[in-house]
């Protein structure tokens, strides 16, 4: 087909998009919040990033968590089928119904689990207890100071009503706690199970749920073996 004929076809083109933000012209303010509201794209994108470097099966339990908080989240929408406020305002949106809006579920989901993850799951290993509480209680306070400058783009944004974003808040912090104790009343004890099968063993899929602080562990372990190698290295040279 030419060049030209190509040109004269008819077909309405429809966009494909994972998400879509507006904000009103000349609003930076507005603009920084639509740039704040991508963080669930942000957020999926280092999920699947560390899944591939790390292939830890409590990193896959949690994304598979949000993605069942999407589920529930679209079931919801489709249920109660509650339009977004001010119909028409934006030119493209992924969905028609706003209640409860997608975005404030995530990011809650996302906060609460991380939350619980940080105080009930990872404990310390070291004797910097000062240090360790205050990186904790600023981290808890980043992810949740993040869930509600999100919750609060989508209604300045126009995207959703307050109620809305209270809905989608507290939808994504129960199902953050149900999840989180699913994953370590019944998933945990299937983890060394799961890592042991030969598929798992093939892809280089652990389990460090026995590991107290991973963070501290790996740096050790990684601080020792680069000393060993170092004088192994050091030895030979001589």
């Amino acid at each position: 087909m030419a060049a030209a004929e190509q040109c004269l076809l008819s077909a309405q083109w429809r966009p494909v998009s994972l998400t879509h933000v507006e904000y009103p012209a000349g609003d930076i303010y507005g603009q920084l919040l639509a740039y704040l509201s991508l963080g669930p794209v942000f957020i999926l994108i280092s999920f699947l990033t560390l899944i591939i470097f790390k292939r830890e099966l409590h990193t896959i339990s949690f994304l598979l968590g949000l993605v069942v908080n999407e589920g529930v989240n679209w079931l919801i929408k489709n249920i109660v089928r509650e339009p977004r406020p001010c119909e028409g305002t934006h030119a493209t949106v992924t969905t028609e119904y706003g209640l409860p809006s997608s975005h404030s579920q995530f990011m809650w989901f996302f906060s609460v689990y991380s939350f619980l993850f940080l105080y009930l799951r990872m404990h310390q290993t070291n004797n910097a207890r000062f240090l360790d509480l205050l990186w904790r209680h600023v981290l808890s306070l980043c992810l949740l100071t993040a869930a509600f400058l999100v919750s609060y783009s989508r209604v300045y944004l126009v995207y959703h009503s307050w109620s809305q974003v209270v809905y989608g808040g507290v939808a994504g912090s129960v199902l953050a706690i149900a999840w989180f104790v699913i994953t370590q009343e019944i998933l945990t004890p299937l983890f060394p199970r799961i890592a042991a099968w030969p598929i798992s063993e093939f892809f280089l899929i652990r389990d460090t749920s026995l590991i107290p602080n991973i963070l501290w562990f790996e740096y050790t372990v990684t601080r020792a073996e680069a000393r060993n190698r170092q004088r192994k290295l050091g030895t030979k040279l001589q």
